[in-house]
Order: structure tokens, then sequence, then C-alpha cells
């Protein structure tokens, strides 16, 4: 028997979605002494490339790619070149470029096709400079590329680095006469999209002669990548206007445009998707990253394909809500169904662990992680470097962090920002004095974390050396990092070095405009605070809640009872933002130095959630100011049964007592504060003693050795 009937061929062809049988019919086939040819060949590769068990996270793929090469080269196949260019192909999807290279280079002969699929696959294997070098070493060979070669280059284009490379291939594309095809500007339009150049797409788009489906995709997607989800849905209903059916990515694509989910639901029933596994998990991911976790819970109830895609979209939702049982539980569906659950999975129960009550469930999910060898994923140690940090558990997560063996900038900035987020800003800078050690140099993110240590620690310097580090550097001043200088310089005494910062940005950020507000009423200069807030609502920028906090902090300095009223209820009715336990403390504290306690206890008996230690102690600091005794007496009592350890409430009460000359009383306050274990010292204050020293005598030896540091 030389050649496998049409019947076998067939049923390559009907089995070629399946996982198990396409190699598993080859060895058949060979068992009953049948001779494969190049056809069977081609078959067999092609089969292998849509089973989903041949993906690079199979450990049998290899095997199976090498089998599939020792069975050409037995039979002398090989010479058949389609044959081989399939085999290239199959290496290069399986991410063995390597082996596809050297497949390439021990070819006898090689046409177009050939040198197309090598530089495609180095192109979607991250190799840009691969990819580019192989064209240039094409041309030189004689070859005359096609647009196929030219839309296979520009993916390893797709960053704002390669721009230009990107921009002389379009060139090179219009000289060979490939201006107007459709294949070549709907590759172009997606490379200036994740390029961020989207003029450059949209004009590419307008100068398109027909239209196809893919066409509309591609610029959809690029409206998507953008940031323009408004524009990608109005660029949908064009589409639809122009008589096109969508396929599964425009749908796809529309998801990703974070759209209404129930509108893009109805779409999808509408145009008969609902069986198509890829648009339903991307319709229930839309569900969950907008937090409708019950309908995303519900949809997957209901279909019938159990994936991992899905079970994770649901954890992270639910994580996101702080409803880490339900996540929990979610985690656990997937090992019912014997789907194994990668470090995204993991990560998204470990982001929803925020309450101290949880933390036992963190560390069972790090045991979890040990056990099935997720730790060593840089994604899931850097979350759990953040999980300890977030619980003053530093010793963990310094361990977990010099564990490590590879610590890339991420792993850093992660392990420097718990440090600075757990108060320990020292550490944070003695790790950033390593970070050269191991070849690692900060980034804006590195940079906006230290800022926050130099916060808590007073450290001015410092903070000027990190900001003569980013203009030195030309590091790009994020809206985070010059938030970051703004508050650094407002809370180490230098408003001035703060106004500076903030004026030099162009277009600043809601987080911006309330760092500036918020430094302004530390200062005492309610006026400007108010300006700031009226400049941000003309900017079109609508207030949030810590913008709020930082004007009733301004009326709060400046006794502005009126205007701080104002205020407080504008957040409530015209914004409807429900006030925090902070802005609570806020507007009592501002009526109660008014001497307006009953307005003030109003207030507290009108609160929708239960007033904690800082509301009650806001009035009780309102009552040393006003020589109200006997309702301090009553507010310390609440204080007490709220927290007995704070000595806080028995420094202000004792200062009440001293105040009115009750001498006695304050000699019990302080008796009772030694007995309840506090001494009245918590409170810290720093100060830089000389700002213009010009040695290092008065400075601590963190400030010296980060200062003497050679990365700045």
């Amino acid at each position: 028997m030389k050649l496998p009937s049409k019947t076998n061929l067939s049923l390559f062809h009907s089995l070629f979605q399946d996982a198990s049988f396409p190699i598993l019919i080859f060895r058949q086939l060979l068992q009953a002494n049948a001779t494969p040819n190049d056809v069977t060949f081609s078959l067999l590769i092609k089969a292998c490339l849509s089973s989903h068990s041949f993906s690079r996270a199979s450990p049998s793929a290899t095997l199976h790619a090498n089998q599939i090469q020792t069975q050409l080269l037995k039979r002398a196949t090989q010479q058949f070149l389609y044959v081989n260019t399939a085999l290239i192909d199959f290496y290069m999807k399986l991410g063995f470029t390597n082996h596809a290279h050297q497949l390439f280079e021990d070819m006898p002969s090689k046409d177009v096709v050939s040198w197309n699929v090598l530089i495609c696959g180095y192109s979607q294997n991250g190799l840009p400079h691969d990819a580019f070098q192989l064209f240039v070493h094409m041309l030189g060979e004689g070859f005359r590329p096609n647009q196929t070669t030219i839309a296979s280059l520009l993916p390893s284009c797709g960053r704002r680095e390669f721009i230009l490379r990107g921009g002389s291939i379009h060139g090179f594309g219009i000289k060979a006469g490939f201006g107007f095809d459709p294949q070549l500007n709907n590759a172009l339009t997606s490379m200036y999209a994740k390029c961020d150049d989207l003029e450059a797409s949209l004009h590419l788009f307008v100068e398109m002669g027909e239209k196809n489906v893919i066409s509309w995709n591609t610029m959809i997607g690029a409206y998507c990548l953008n940031g323009f989800p408004d524009k990608a849905v109005l660029c949908f209903k064009e589409m639809l206007k122009e008589g096109l059916e969508p396929s599964p990515v425009t749908m796809m694509n529309l998801t990703s445009a974070n759209a209404v989910p129930e509108t893009v639901h109805c779409y999808i029933v509408k145009c008969g998707f609902t069986s198509d596994a890829s648009v339903v998990t991307s319709l229930l991911c839309l569900y969950a990253k907008q937090g409708l976790t019950d309908m995303a819970k519900l949809l997957y109830k209901r279909y019938p394909t159990k994936d991992l895609i899905s079970l994770t979209a649901i954890i992270s939702s639910y994580s996101e809500k702080g409803d880490v049982e339900s996540a929990v539980e979610c985690f656990t569906q997937t090992l019912l169904l014997d789907i194994r659950p990668d470090a995204v999975a993991l990560i998204g129960v470990l982001h929803g662990i925020t309450n101290p009550s949880h933390f036992s469930i963190g560390c069972a999910f790090h045991g979890y992680g040990l056990k099935n060898g997720l730790t060593n994923d840089c994604l899931v140690a850097n979350g759990l470097i953040s999980m300890y940090s977030r619980f003053d558990e530093i010793e963990a997560a310094l361990s977990l962090f010099f564990d490590r063996s590879e610590k890339p900038l991420v792993t850093w900035n992660s392990v420097i920002s718990g440090c600075v987020q757990a108060a320990k800003s020292s550490e944070a800078m003695e790790l950033f004095c390593q970070m050269s050690t191991y070849g690692q140099k900060p980034d804006a993110i590195t940079i906006a974390s230290l800022l926050s240590g130099c916060c808590q620690l007073g450290y001015l310097r410092i903070g000027e050396t990190l900001h003569a580090y980013i203009l030195r550097n030309n590091v790009k001043m994020e809206d985070f990092t010059g938030t970051a200088l703004i508050d650094m310089y407002s809370k180490c005494g230098r408003l001035d070095y703060a106004e500076k910062v903030f004026y030099s940005i162009n277009g600043p950020c809601l987080a911006t405009w309330n760092s500036i507000i918020s430094g302004y009423s530390l200062y005492g200069h309610e006026h400007k605070a108010f300006s700031c807030f009226s400049e941000l609502l003309e900017q079109g920028l609508e207030p949030d809640k810590i913008t709020f906090l930082g004007v009733l902090a301004a009326c709060t300095h400046g006794g502005l009872v009126y205007e701080g009223i104002e205020y407080f209820c504008r957040m409530t009715e015209e914004y409807g933002l429900r006030p925090t336990l902070q802005h609570y403390a806020c507007i009592v504290g501002l009526l109660g130095r008014a001497g307006l306690f009953k307005e003030a206890m109003e207030v507290i008996n009108n609160m929708k959630i239960r007033p904690d230690s800082a509301v009650w102690g806001a009035l009780l600091s309102a009552c040393c100011i006003q020589h109200e005794v006997k309702l301090g007496e009553c507010l310390a009592k609440n204080l007490f049964l709220l927290n007995s350890k704070s000595g806080g409430f028995y420094v202000l009460m004792s200062n009440l007592y001293a105040i009115v000359g009750r001498w006695d009383d304050v000699a019990r306050v302080r008796d009772m504060m030694r007995d309840n274990g506090g001494d009245g010292c918590s409170g810290v204050s720093v100060i830089e003693v000389s700002p213009q020293r010009e040695n290092n005598n008065n400075l601590c030896p963190t400030e010296v050795k980060f200062l003497m540091h050679q990365n700045l």
C-alpha cells in the first residue's frame, strides 16, 4: 500500500480540531504498512497546528514535532518545499525559533512563502530585530517580497520605539506597488494604532477604497487600543450602516471597548454568535470587568464549555468587590472541573485579600502556590510580596524577594512600594541602593514609591535628588510621578516647589489637582484650595471623595463653617458621593471648633455609618478649644469603649482639664493612661535641620548612603 486512501485523507480533515487524534491516526497508518507521502505530512502538520494540545505550554510538543521531522527525513519527503515550510510554521507557532531557523537553513531550496513564514514567526514570537534582519537578508538573496512579507514584518513594529522602522516598511510597501492592498493596509492600520498614532491609522482607514469586515474590525480595535471606546462603538454602528455583517472578531473588539455589556450581548444573540466560545468568553469577561459579577456567573453556568479564562474573570471580579469567599469558591471550582489554575487565577484571589480577617486565606494560597510551582512565576511572587506588605509582614515580603533568583524591575518596585506602604521607608531606600548591583535602573513607578517614602521620613534632600534624577534621565513625567512630587514637596515644607511642579504639568489629572488642593489645605491657604477646585471643574474634571476631603480640610483649618457645609452638601447632593469617616471627621471638627456642638452631634446622629475614634476625637479636640468639659467627658467615654489603648484621647482630656485648672483630674487621666499601657508619646515630628547645608554631617546614615549612591 503506497498511498492513504481518499477516505483516510477526509478523516484527517474531519479531525483537525480534535486534540488527541492527529498523531494517533498517523501511527495507525504506519502500523497498517501504509506509506505516507508529502500530502499526508502536510495534512498531519495542519491537524497538529489546529490542535489545542500542541500549544507552547505542552511538554510533548517538541517531541511530536521532532518525530514528524524524523519521519520526513526517513521517507525523504523533506525534498518537498511546501512540507518543510509547513514544519517551519509548526515550530514557530510552538515558539521553537531556533529549530525553525535551523530547518530553514537546511532547506535545499527556498521560495518567498518559506521566507514569509520565518519572518512572520519571528514577529509573532517578539523578535523584531531578527524579523527585520531576515527581511534584509531576503532582499540580499534576490527574492522579491510580496504584500504578505510586508504585512508579516509589521507586527514586529507594534511599539512606539519602532514607529520609524514601521514607517520605513510602509514606504517600501508603497514603492513596491502594494499601497492599495487591503491586507497590507489593515496591518498598517493596526501597527500605527499600537504605536499610539491613531491619526495615521484613521487616515489609512479613510483612504481605503472598498473596506471589508477585517478593515472595520481593525479600526474598531485601533480605537479600543488607544482608549476611545465611544468612537469604537460609533465605528461599529457605521459598519452596520454600510451593510456589512459583523464577525466574531467584531464582537470581541466591542467587548474590549468596554461597551455596555447588555447591548453587546444583544448583538451577539442577534448575529448568532452564542455558540462561539471566544465570543461568549469575551462577553463574560466584559460583565465581570464592569462589576456585573452575577450576570457573568449566570452566563458561565448556562454556557456548556467551562474554561479557565472565564473562571479567572469571575474570580477577579469577586476579589475587586472584596468578596473573597466567593472568589475562593470559584477557584475551588477550577479544581473540581479538573482545570489547573494558573498564575493569573491565583493572583486574582490574592488581590482581593485586603481585610486582616482574610490574611489566613492568603497564607493558604501561598502554600498552594508553593505546592504547584506557581510561586516561581514573577506575577505570583509580586502579588504575594504586595499582600504581605499590606499587612505589615515585611519580613515575609523581604524573604520572598531575596529568595528569588531573578529579580526583574517589577519585583523591585513591588517590594519597595510594599515597604513604603508598611511605613518602612528606610528599608525601601536601602533596597533602592541595591538595585544597580542587580543591573536594574529605576523607572517612574520606583521614583513615585520613593517619593512617598520621603513624605514619611521628611527627607526633603532625597526628594530633591529624586526630582533631579527625573530631569537628568528624562524619566517620563507620568501623572502619578508629578502627583507624588507635589505631595512630597508639600509634606516636606516646600509648598513653593510643589506649586512649580504643578504648573509645569500640562493637563494635570484629577489626582494631581487633589494633591495640590491638599497641599494648600495643609498650609492654611484655603482660598487657593477653593480656586483650584473651581479650575478643575472648568477643565471638565469631576471631583471625587479625595477632592472634597481636601477642600473640607481647608475649611476646617480656616474656620469657614458656611463654606464647609456648602461643600459637604455639594458632595452628597450634586455629585452623589457617599461621605467616608474622614469627611464626617472634618465636618464635625469644623462645627465643633465654631462652638456649634448641637449641630455637630446632629451630624453624628444622622451618620449612615458608625462613627469611629477619628470622628469622636475631632469633636473632643473642639471641646478643648471651646473649654466644653462636660461634653468632653461624655466623648472620652465613647472613645474609651472604641479604643482603650490609644493615648491620644487621654492627652486631649488631660489638656482639657488643664485648661480649666482641674489638676487632680489631669493626674487621674495620666494614671489611667499609664495603667492601660499608653504613654502619650506615639506622635512623631520630623524636621530637616538645615536644608542649605553644604556637608553631610547632619545627615542620617540612610540619607548619606542614598545621596552618595552612583544611581543618582
